[in-house]
């Protein structure tokens, strides 16, 4: 337990990788002198995602031992249940100028620099094995298959820093896991049901969140806001519905209206069990799991992603998944 809410954080302590002061300040200059490596949208959203505590207890991109456990198992090297690979590809010619033990300087596409990563194993993985594990097919037309083909064929390991968090589009919302523990604390809430949608709400969802508000405290709306495909409804589409219904149809002192900033990886069953990890990670006591949750096409059965928490053992997560 922590003091903040009545649920432990997946692993049993909130990571904070989010540097501030003087140790911010001795980390950016050591990024100023080191090699650096470019993020991609979905490395940049999954840094944020661990420094801030989401992805706990990860404290940075998976090395192999935890990338094979995650693929065959779902599982860290020490056991602790982890579904998908959090990892940081990169080219054959950035990979050979590294060396492990010493840092690299993470930086976006236009050279800003967010974080530090100290470097502890570089190492190769064959892309169709892991779409196969995490994806169950190895189609290119699967847009998460697509991205995995197309990134670098050499993985980096080590613990990671952040410097700033990534501006958001909409910084009144995007509470981090500890912000969002302190609000349901001080809203007097001791259950909480979390929902995700990567589209805009219906009135299905409507009568799901409505119906789920009778078994908890309170509801938190967590809509994703991170890279999607380029045909889903764009972010600000998503959030809008969203406030439209707060203002007039949902009960406010109940209901809390925050953003998350992962990235879609259309991995159906393995991605609701990340989903679920996140929002125990926010402090959640319960999340709604949606058929064909996190799914694309045809790839996954409508029930997948509900049943595959049938497979999982006592105490591998806390949260209460919800099939509705």
């Amino acid at each position: 337990m922590t003091s903040t809410t009545t649920i432990s954080p997946h692993g049993g302590a909130l990571i904070n990788r989010l540097l501030e002061g003087p140790a911010r300040n001795d980390a950016l200059a050591a990024a100023r002198s080191a090699p650096r490596v470019t993020l991609n949208d979905v490395s940049l959203s999954d840094l944020e995602l661990i420094a801030t505590g989401a992805y706990s207890p990860l404290t940075g991109f998976l090395g192999s031992a935890d990338y094979e456990r995650v693929l065959a198992e779902l599982r860290l090297a020490d056991g602790t249940l982890w579904p998908i690979p959090i990892t940081l590809p990169v080219s054959e010619e950035q990979a050979d100028s590294l060396r492990e033990g010493e840092p690299v300087a993470l930086q976006t596409p236009d050279r800003r620099l967010v974080g530090l990563l100290e470097l502890r194993e570089r190492y190769n993985y064959d892309p169709q094995r892991e779409a196969q594990q995490v994806y169950r097919t190895i189609d290119p037309e699967h847009p998460g298959v697509a991205r995995l083909y197309s990134q670098g064929p050499v993985l980096l390991g080590g613990e990671v820093w952040l410097f700033d968090r990534s501006a958001s589009l909409f910084p009144e919302l995007a509470y981090t896991p500890q912000e969002s523990r302190r609000a349901f604390v001080e809203r007097g809430w001791r259950t909480v049901v979390g929902f995700q949608t990567r589209n805009p709400v219906h009135r299905a969802h409507e009568y799901i969140q409505k119906a789920a508000l009778e078994i908890v405290d309170g509801l938190f709306l967590h809509p994703l806001v991170g890279t999607t495909k380029d045909d889903d409804v764009p972010a600000a589409a998503r959030v809008r519905s969203y406030q439209i219904l707060l203002r007039g149809y949902y009960p406010a002192e109940r209901v809390l209206l925050a953003v998350y900033p992962a990235a879609m990886r259309y991995a159906g069953p393995r991605e609701a069990l990340l989903h679920a990890i996140a929002r125990q990670n926010y402090g959640c006591t319960h999340f709604i799991v949606g058929r064909d949750h996190a799914g694309v096409g045809n790839y996954y059965g409508t029930y997948d992603a509900q049943r595959i928490f049938d497979t999982l053992q006592p105490g591998d997560l806390l949260i209460t998944p919800a099939a509705l």
